[in-house]
């Protein structure tokens, strides 16, 4: 892990880097964008949810498609007609009176990333612990939140963080793996969202989102 870490250290950096950009320099529809690719990418691949989204912002139907012709953007998507839903109901718990997505104003009046994370969990259908992590890390919250998906709990049962990995994570176990892979990050001396990124690239050997 710390031969990975060493290799790939400036590309995490400008990988996150990035992320704090869409933040601070892109448009409502750009922090809509990643949003909606963490609503799409449970138990489906990272690379055809985000071609979904790119397929989406290339027609403008982000914004203003309706279910149908989301769905049919939604290739390579699974359970693409309930997410399309989750899209569209995204679109009405971030905009006011009928007016244009803004999720910078919601976001942006939490203290930090873990009441954000509640938030979001509790408000939007179709996110849950692990794509509200997912989300605020890709906007550039959330350095000190654990993405929990398949490729980092493998990783921690192969480092023995973990015995077994849960078909499913309650709010508690999720919090319980989370703290534990802080003190994995902490005894490797790796940030957190770095780990991430390291475990990332030992499975799949590669930097994406």
């Amino acid at each position: 892990m710390i031969e990975i870490y060493s290799a790939i250290q400036d590309q995490i950096k400008s990988r996150l880097n990035i992320f704090k950009q869409v933040w601070e320099a892109g448009s409502e529809k750009d922090i809509f964008a990643e949003l909606v690719f963490c609503i799409l990418t449970p138990q489906s691949k990272a690379k055809s949810c985000w071609t979904a989204v790119e397929n989406l912002l290339n027609k403008d139907l982000l914004l203003r498609g309706n279910r149908d012709q989301l769905v049919r953007e939604l290739d390579g998507v699974r359970f693409k007609y309930k997410k399309a839903e989750y899209i569209i109901e995204a679109r009405k718990q971030f905009s006011t009176d009928g007016r244009e997505v803004s999720v910078r104003s919601k976001i942006g009046g939490f203290f930090d990333a873990y009441g954000a994370r509640e938030w979001l969990v509790q408000n939007v259908k179709g996110i849950g612990y692990k794509e509200a992590s997912h989300f605020l890390r890709n906007i550039g919250f959330g350095e000190d939140l654990a993405i929990l998906d398949r490729h980092i709990l493998k990783n921690l049962k192969s480092v023995g963080v973990i015995e077994e990995i849960p078909n499913s994570l309650s709010r508690r176990r999720y919090f319980e793996i989370e703290g534990r892979m802080k003190e994995l990050a902490e005894k490797v001396n790796i940030p957190l969202s770095h780990l991430d990124f390291v475990m990332w690239y030992k499975e799949t050997a590669e930097i994406f989102k």
